[in-house]
């Protein structure tokens, strides 16, 4: 697999990042969502660069002009809730993408340590030789990202496969790296040490999809 940490390079991220990770930026939960959405146009960027591309000729008021567009089939698929803001922000990038949406949610049968990924919602177009981005904001110990995608393989074999992430720990991308093959690419703004008895980012962010839309229920 293929890691890109854009943090790695300093860059206006750095602010986007800071502030969704301080306790006292983060209650502004509208800030919140913005930021997010942000760092998924600062990813779709860094991302578009690596697309396919062709030459396309397009009519000006005065004149004629060649210009290299993208080719690929996008397939934007994310993982609610906490996904929405990043989706919209890949979206603001991609907008030509059609859109998928898949609901996961830690399922614990016995104490907080120990759960299942449970998927209850999927929908999705056909994903055969397309260009599929699965986007889900917090990487922590991978089973998301790895249950929804054995979730959508009954729509088809995409061509290529982009994972993105704002955070995850070391360990969740080392799980996730080896249920995906090697020419996936992985676009994430921050990689954290580790994970804490409960299978939380430390030092993470807290709850993305509480912090963007107020706390649930436990089920």
């Amino acid at each position: 697999m293929n890691i890109h940490n854009i943090s790695e390079k300093n860059s206006v991220l750095n602010t986007f990042i800071s502030e969704i990770r301080n306790v006292n930026i983060q209650k502004d939960s509208m800030r919140f969502r913005r930021n997010i959405e942000r760092i998924g146009e600062v990813l779709g960027y860094e991302m578009s660069k690596t697309l396919n591309y062709k030459t396309d000729t397009i009519e000006t008021p005065l004149g004629h002009c060649d210009i290299n567009l993208i080719e690929n089939n996008i397939v934007l698929c994310s993982v609610l809730r906490a996904g929405v803001p990043l989706h919209n922000g890949l979206l603001n990038y991609f907008d030509t993408a059609e859109n998928g949406f898949i609901s996961a949610y830690r399922h614990h049968k016995e104490n907080l340590k120990s759960f299942e990924i449970i998927v209850e919602y999927l929908a999705c177009p056909n994903l055969e030789n397309k260009t599929l981005i699965l986007a889900d904001p917090m990487l922590a110990t991978g089973q998301s990202m790895v249950t929804t995608f054995e979730a959508l393989k009954p729509f088809g074999t995409p061509k290529e496969i982009h994972l993105v992430s704002v955070i995850g720990a070391q360990e969740g991308i080392d799980f996730v790296e080896k249920h995906f093959d090697s020419k996936t690419n992985l676009w994430i703004a921050a990689i954290d040490e580790k994970l804490n008895d409960k299978g939380y980012i430390i030092p993470g962010l807290g709850d993305a999809g509480d912090l963007s839309f107020g706390e649930k229920l436990q089920k």
